[in-house]
């Protein structure tokens, strides 16, 4: 899968499949299922390192993962999400740090804002570094909302959305990522535009959808949206394989002479 890929599926009609994911392991697991796209999200400050939000993750942070799903993916797109601080201060500033996604094997980048980061994106398109926009819920901004929030209700709010994203068609962005707004809100921005929408939350007519691979997998229950649905329940799975170990090392059952050597 490649950028122009993104755009061709919005084209032909096929829906673009998006998982988000840190590792090599499940990169590798994600490509060998099929998955179009591999979004290296910010989101690793709460699924992985377990902080309340996303605003600590730092730019080292964010390339190490990124290298690690990189150069797992022999076949899947990979974006690398650009953290907070990283594209804000300055274009210069944005288009460096958009710069070092690409040089530890990202294909893509992402970003979060509409018209206040148009420069921004223009400034990465003339470079030749594809991004991705974010609109909608935008967990860079989730002091701002007062917590997690769906965005785009009412009238006003849905007409600023809608600008947003066509400032960041205009200005180069290769697609965008739509969070947390209603469905028919997210229906009248994918189709006003000619560049891709991936839903999180927009309801069925987007583009394509995004889900992290946690939730997906039913391994991160603390918080689930109600725009998540697991397709599996891992962490059921692992509590049980864990604890099956734990009873057969105290009972002297593992390791058995066939886990031994002779």
């Amino acid at each position: 899968m490649t950028v122009p890929d993104l755009q061709k599926c919005k084209r032909d009609g096929r829906k673009i499949t998006v998982v988000t994911a840190y590792d090599a392991l499940f990169a590798r697991i994600v490509e060998q299922a099929g998955i179009d796209v591999i979004l290296v999200g910010d989101s690793l400050g709460v699924v992985v390192q377990g902080k309340p939000n996303t605003l600590s993750v730092t730019m080292e942070e964010m390339l190490y993962h990124t290298r690690l799903v990189a150069a797992a993916a022999q076949r899947s797109l990979v974006i690398g999400d650009m953290p907070f601080l990283s594209y804000q201060v300055s274009q210069e500033e944005a288009v460096r740090n958009a710069g070092r996604f690409l040089q530890v094997g990202a294909h893509a980048v992402k970003l979060e804002g509409g018209a206040a980061v148009a420069d921004r994106v223009t400034a990465m398109a003339k470079v030749g570094i594809p991004v991705i926009g974010h609109l909608g819920m935008m967990p860079q901004s989730v002091q701002q909302y007062g917590g997690y929030r769906v965005q785009g209700k009412g009238k006003d709010r849905a007409h600023q959305l809608l600008e947003d994203a066509r400032a960041l068609e205009a200005a180069g962005a290769a697609g965008i990522v739509l969070e947390a707004i209603p469905a028919g809100l997210a229906k009248t921005v994918t189709e006003a535009l000619t560049i891709p929408t991936i839903g999180i939350g927009a309801g069925p007519h987007c583009d394509g959808q995004v889900l992290v691979l946690y939730d997906l997998l039913g391994l991160f229950d603390e918080f689930v949206p109600k725009f998540v649905k697991p397709y599996g329940q891992l962490k059921v799975d692992a509590l049980q394989a864990l604890r099956r170990y734990k009873d057969e090392v105290e009972k002297g059952v593992f390791p058995s002479d066939s886990e031994s050597y002779h």
